[in-house]
Parts: structure tokens; C-alpha cells; sequence
């Protein structure tokens, strides 16, 4: 899949700089060519995975072209290769990262977007919340508060303890 780059220049300035002050008659053309820098030519690339648009200059594009083997990633598809990297149990080369990472947004791009998006987490929401009651709280893996062996008479009962329990005053003492 070859990058797209939109060959639309378009000219952003860059953070006023003040020229020097005229020394001699070819201070004029010093000050174009300080003008000149002072403006950076930015281009839009697409990228190869997901197909997000940005603005880059032309040095940047080449960099990452080389960085990821002449194709253009945006910053958020070379954080993805960067995580995958570093999830994996094995070494992995970036090659491989960006295939199944390429491979990741081909198949969610041709899944498509849900036909109504409201139904979709309406639904989503229904499913979390039955997933949510119909599971049993000491199943749960993480409980929203922890559980003691509590002793009721003469028996041991699993549950929650007394409540905060003051042990003394909260003022302390006054001696004097």
C-alpha cells in the first residue's frame, strides 16, 4: 500500500525572528532570505495503515519513511508498532510489528461502522450490565471492598467487618 502524499504546499510561518540591523546595501536581500526561512513548506501525508491525514515538512516524511522502510506511518500507528514491540514475548522485529499492526487496521477498516450507532452502545451497555449483575460478587476478581472472616457468636461468617470503629477520641489531649 504506497503512501499518499497530497502535493498541496502550504506555507506556515514560523515564530518571528528579528533580521539583524542593515549593514550594508545587500542587507535587503540578507532580510528576503531571513523571510525566506522564517516560512516552512508543509505537505499532507496519508498514512499506511489507517489512513490519517497530517501536515508534515518534507524532512520529516523522509525521516519516518526510513525509519519504517519507505513507508509513511503517523504517530499514532508508530506508538502501536512501539507497544507491540514491547507486548511481545519474543524478539520482534518493527517489520513484523508494522504487519500485524497493518494487518490490525485492515481488518477493523473493512468491518465497518455499526448501521446505527446509537443501537450499537445501546446495546453495548445492555451486555456490561448483564455481564456486571449476573456475575456473583465473590467471584469477582477484584471486589470493590475486601471481605473478612467475621465472628458472629459462635459462628464464622465471610463479610464485611464493622464499620469504621473509633479506638479513641479524636482530640487529643489536653495537658497543662
Amino acid at each position: 500500500m504506497p503512501a499518499t502524499i497530497v502535493s498541496d504546499p502550504v506555507v506556515v510561518s514560523a515564530p518571528e525572528t528579528t533580521p539583524p540591523p542593515p549593514t550594508t546595501s545587500s542587507s535587503s536581500s540578507a532580510a528576503t532570505a531571513t523571510d525566506l526561512k522564517t516560512q516552512i513548506e508543509v505537505e499532507f501525508a496519508k498514512c499506511d495503515c489507517c489512513e490519517l491525514t497530517e501536515e508534515c515538512t518534507q524532512a520529516y516524511i523522509e525521516r519516518i519513511r526510513e525509519r519504517y522502510q519507505g513507508k509513511w506511518i503517523c504517530g499514532l500507528c508508530a506508538e502501536a508498532i512501539k507497544d507491540e514491540i514491547i507486548r511481545t514475548e519474543r524478539l520482534m522485529s518493527t517489520e513484523e510489528a508494522m504487519a500485524k499492526h497493518m494487518s490490525f487496521c485492515k481488518k477493523f477498516k473493512s468491518s465497518g461502522p455499526p448501521p446505527d450507532a446509537t443501537i450499537h452502545l445501546i446495546t453495548a451497555m445492555r451486555q456490561l450490565l448483564r455481564r456486571s449483575l449476573d456475575s456473583p460478587r465473590g467471584l469477582r476478581s477484584t471486589p470493590t471492598s475486601p471481605t473478612n472472616k467475621v465472628a458472629v457468636g459462635d459462628q464464622i461468617r465471610h463479610g464485611r467487618g464493622p464499620g469504621l470503629v473509633r479506638s479513641e477520641s479524636c482530640f487529643p489531649t489536653l495537658s497543662g
